[in-house]
């Protein structure tokens, strides 16, 4: 009886083609794909990133980004390629205020009065420190430059652009699963049963939609006064669901008179198997389609979120965060911080509308017939 259900319900989504071999719509969907190149440049360039993402979690890259491995400042190289200014030409202000304070002490000391002799108990212990830090600064020499360049602290930009993708790659990702999960849940049950049900869930979804999401997201992050990644993607997946929901509830609404899912009523299939194993595949094309738009719009709203304050914690690096330390470098002339975040982001974001766009084309039933 199921199976008999099942394949009404794939008959709409499959074709006969010239060779006599009838092609189901996933089949199809993956030929057209294919056959668009722009989506196949995308689809690399995507999954090059999640080789970065992973790479960058198994600690075989960038696993530490965080420390102090070259001179503060230290520009860029492109492993030779430029050739940049030398340390000397970029001293911060806080070497010449140390010279200078150095000069007031010693005009100081030959004014003042002869010193009192005082023993100092820590005196020993505080040279032994000082002994061991200049032995270990000693045996581990800053660089000059960096391939990337370094930032304000000497850390290296381009580890800190690749631990930066993974944090706003998952973020996106996760908070996109999370938003299409609830949209699709309730946007299912809306369309489905319709009458009350669909009443109340409207009025939610018209209450959430009233709101305009910046200031949304901003209210929700102050509520949880919390920083870190698991907050970022709360905070995106719970307001991220709307659009979802109006689109998945128009799909069931759509579906739930067509002849398979009365066939199903007839043989008493139960609500729950029609919702999720007879309807949910003929609407999945919306469903990944719309995963991958949101991915997309929240690694932009994690940036926004980290560049205001409200996204990772201080010990944790982001494409946001990083932006939101190249603000006051680029004002000292610091700029590689800002390409190298800046451009990682468009690239990426650049390639995943354009994914997108592809898997629309491909996975479009109206498209897929009149081709």
């Amino acid at each position: 009886m199921t199976e008999a259900i099942s394949s009404l319900s794939s008959t709409a989504i499959s074709e006969t083609h010239g060779d006599g071999k009838r092609r189901g719509f996933w089949s199809l969907a993956c030929q057209r794909f294919r056959d668009d190149g722009v989506g196949m440049a995308s689809l690399i360039i995507v999954a090059a990133f999640f080789v970065v993402v992973l790479l960058s979690m198994s600690g075989m890259a960038a696993s530490g980004w965080n420390k102090e491995v070259a001179i503060h400042d230290a520009p860029p190289d492109l492993w030779g390629l430029l050739k940049p200014a030398a340390p000397t030409a970029m001293k911060s202000l806080a070497q010449r205020v140390e010279e200078e304070t150095k000069n007031a002490a010693q005009a100081q000391s030959k004014e003042a009065l002869p010193p009192l002799t005082v023993t100092d108990p820590l005196a020993e212990t505080l040279q032994a420190l000082n002994a061991s830090e200049e032995t270990s600064t000693a045996k581990k020499e800053k660089r000059a430059s960096l391939p990337f360049g370094g930032d304000r602290w000497g850390r290296d930009v381009l580890s800190k652009t690749i631990k930066g993708t993974q944090t706003s790659v998952i973020v996106g990702l996760s908070a996109a699963l999370l938003a299409t999960f609830l949209g699709t849940l309730l946007g299912a049950l809306a369309g489905y049963y319709g009458g009350r049900t669909d009443d109340a869930l409207n009025w939610f979804y018209s209450v959430f939609s009233a709101i305009p999401y910046l200031l949304l997201i901003l209210a929700v992050a102050a509520v949880l006064q919390q920083r870190g990644v698991t907050t970022v993607i709360l905070i995106l997946g719970l307001t991220g669901w709307a659009g979802v929901f109006r689109l998945i509830r128009a799909e069931y609404i759509k579906h739930r008179g067509r002849d398979y899912v009365q066939a199903a009523h007839a043989f008493g299939v139960p609500d729950r198997r029609i919702l999720f194993f007879h309807i949910l595949p003929n609407v999945s094309h919306v469903v990944l389609v719309n995963i991958s738009i949101l991915a997309v719009g929240f690694i932009k709203a994690e940036v926004i979120l980290s560049f205001l304050g409200f996204g990772v914690k201080v010990d944790e690096v982001s494409w946001g965060s990083m932006l939101n330390d190249a603000q006051s470098e680029l004002i000292l002339g610091r700029w590689w911080e800002l390409v190298a975040a800046g451009g990682a982001m468009a690239l990426l974001v650049t390639a995943f509308s354009l994914l997108t766009d592809a898997m629309r084309d491909a996975l479009d039933p109206k498209i897929q017939r009149t081709s």
